[in-house]
Parts: structure tokens; sequence; C-alpha cells
């Protein structure tokens, strides 16, 4: 039987690069294994489980997608264990977790997964994995922490705003006013926190005023994505640990 596996590039890059960016700040070890197995099954469960939602009406092709989705999460809860052992203030994570994934079944169970707030939701979710893995990799909790996951929400809400004006959006004009509006407040904003924080967020922005509202071949968007992704999970990397950042 062919495994279900979500074929969508931005939430392959929203699985890994907070993730990548927790653990390269807070620094690796071996707990990040099986941490990010977990992440992973995590995220493959969850698939399933929306898919199932939207076609509630086929009650046959619905309990495929939930065994599916019962087998990933039983896994990610294996795997999830030797981190837990060691660190079981991440059970934390859990509830506020349940609480964003209950937004995004009400919009898979509405057939209407492509609304902003919904986005909102996943890219919160999947920041927590940047947390935890940095707190796994340094051992502790501390502002840093926060740092990691606010500047991915940053970053892929403003990935948000781009696929949508040069998809769904493109004819809008609010829509690219709005994209334009947001990376130009956020480059001003970080700017004056900390210089090198617009860094990361360059790429971003510049991709906003050079390509939204145009008509682009999902392809070539995907690379876009990927490229962008790339160069934040870099030199976000760099920027966390070479500057003394402000308490949040």
């Amino acid at each position: 039987m062919k495994p279900i596996v979500p074929h969508e590039h931005g939430g392959w890059a929203l699985v890994s690069v907070p993730f990548l960016l927790g653990m390269a700040v807070g620094g690796p070890t071996w707990l990040h294994l099986p941490l990010f197995l977990a992440w992973l099954f995590f995220y493959l469960a969850a698939y399933p489980f929306r898919m199932a939602l939207a076609r509630r009406g086929n009650r046959r092709d619905g309990r495929r997608l939930l065994r599916w989705a019962f087998g990933y999460w039983t896994a990610g809860m294996v795997f999830a264990i030797p981190p837990l052992v060691h660190f079981p203030s991440l059970l934390w994570a859990g509830p506020v977790l349940g609480a964003l994934l209950a937004v995004n079944a009400w919009y898979a169970y509405r057939r209407n997964e492509r609304s902003f707030v919904n986005d909102v939701c996943a890219i919160l979710a999947f920041s927590i994995g940047g947390v935890a893995s940095y707190v796994v990799g340094a051992g502790t909790w501390d502002a840093m922490a926060l740092w990691v996951a606010g500047l991915c929400v940053l970053y892929f809400v403003g990935s948000v705003f781009f696929v949508k004006t040069v998809f769904r959006e493109r004819k809008n004009a609010r829509w690219l006013r709005a994209s334009k509006g947001y990376h130009t407040l956020l480059v001003v904003a970080l700017g004056i926190v900390e210089p090198l924080l617009v860094l990361p967020y360059a790429f971003s922005a510049a991709r906003a005023f050079a390509w939204g509202g145009k008509a682009m071949r999902p392809l070539h968007v995907g690379l876009i994505e990927i490229a962008g992704s790339v160069l934040f999970l870099l030199l976000s990397a760099i920027v966390l640990r070479v500057t003394n950042l402000p308490t949040l």
C-alpha cells in the first residue's frame, strides 16, 4: 500500500526549517534525531487526518486515511519518548499544539484550508518545533527559544503573503499592497531592533516586490521558496549566534 505523504513544498519547509534553526542555535545533540523523527511523524499524521475531515462523505476512504494518521501518530509517540524523558518540560507543547491543530482541523472540516488564519495557525504550530529543538540543544529555556520561533513565524507569514499574490490573489491589489507593506514594516522594525536581523529577510522582501502579483509557474515559485528558506535558515542561524538580542 502506497504511503500517504504531503506533497506541498511549503509544508516540508515548515517542518524542517524551524527545527534546524533551533538545533543550529542551541547546538546539536543525539536527542535531536528521535525528536525530529517524532516531529516528522506527527506532521505526517496531521495530513491524512485533515484529508479525512475534508472527505468525510466517503466513509471507506476516511477509515483508510484515519488508519494512516493513527499509525504515524503512534510512531511519533514512540520517538518522542527519549526527548521527553530527558526534558519533561517539553510536554507543554502538547496542549498548545492541540489547540492550534484543532483550528486547522476545523478549517479542513469546512474545506477552507487556504484561509489566512488557518495558515498562520499552522505556522505557529510548526514554529514550536524550533523551540523544542533549541531547548534540547541548549539544555535550558531562555529568550533565545522565543527568538527562534518568532523569526520563523515572521518569515513564513511573509511566504504566505507572497504565495497568495502569485496564485489565488494575484489580481487582488489589496493583497499585493498588504504583502509589500508587511515586508517593508518587517524590515524596518527588525532593523531598529538589530540591523543584522534584516539579512535573513532581505531575499523575502525582494521577492515580494520583484515577483508579487505576477503570473508564475508553480515550479518557479517552489524554487524561489526553497532558495528563500535555505537563505533564511543559514542567515538566521548566523545572526542569532553572533548578536546579543534583547530579552523578549
